[in-house]
């Protein structure tokens, strides 16, 4: 059994399945840490449990947080409508969660402390993205530091390492470094707005993102849409 550990935040959808199988492949044991944040695609806390399954590792750590209440997402408030991809608008979008990132990052953080853990994976990416702030490397450098200087474990010794290995790739190779690891992009749900059993809406900026990336790939898109695309 292997004891070099990380906490692997896995949401269900590509990037952090692809993250997850990465982790694997460099020989950590991975501890899986999802959320029910107040999305409206609760789907994707189906598609982590089946994702852990399908690559043996123990089922996910489930959260429960719920930024809806603190609203001015399109991801956790009814109130807003989840938009269309658009390339062109200039504006970082209406399914920003304020601050999620550093929100999710800081949980993982408390669990590599509980667990002596000091191997963080997350899977953002600063290439085919939504231009969410906290999807930046310069984000990824300043929350090392401060989980550095914030934890009994890194002022004993054990620096925290927090590794974004998607960072710089476009969709086209995260989908070819998943499929070298013999990732089943099937289970993975990616769409802002799926429905209860997973299927996709087509049009948003995740889908928008997906779907590119396989035809990029040149790889039949396993997705299950609403309609046929």
């Amino acid at each position: 059994m292997n004891n070099k550990k990380a906490i692997i935040l896995l949401s269900g959808g590509l990037d952090s399945t692809t993250t997850l199988a990465i982790a694997k492949n460099m020989d950590f044991s991975c501890l899986a840490l999802s959320f029910n944040y107040g999305q409206k695609n609760i789907s994707e806390i189906s598609a982590s449990k089946k994702i852990c399954k399908n690559m043996k590792i123990d089922k996910p750590v489930i959260l429960n947080i719920d930024l809806g209440k603190l609203g001015n997402s399109a991801l956790t408030d009814d109130k807003i409508k989840i938009e269309n991809y658009n390339q062109d608008n200039g504006f970082i979008p209406s399914t920003y969660v304020p601050a999620r990132n550093t929100i999710f990052l800081s949980f993982a953080l408390a669990y590599a402390e509980v667990c002596d853990v000091q191997d963080i994976f997350i899977g953002i990416n600063s290439v085919d993205y939504s231009g969410y702030p906290d999807c930046r490397e310069e984000y990824i450098q300043q929350f090392t530091k401060m989980a550095n200087l914030a934890t009994k474990q890194s002022i004993e010794g054990k620096k925290i390492k927090i590794h974004s290995p998607l960072l710089h790739l476009n969709k086209k190779q995260i989908i070819q470094k998943g499929l070298g690891l013999k990732v089943d992009y099937s289970l993975t749900v990616s769409c802002y707005a799926a429905d209860k059993n997973g299927k996709a809406c087509g049009v948003c900026d995740s889908c928008h993102y997906r779907t590119q990336g396989f035809l990029s790939a040149e790889i039949k898109d396993p997705t299950l849409y609403h309609h046929n695309q």
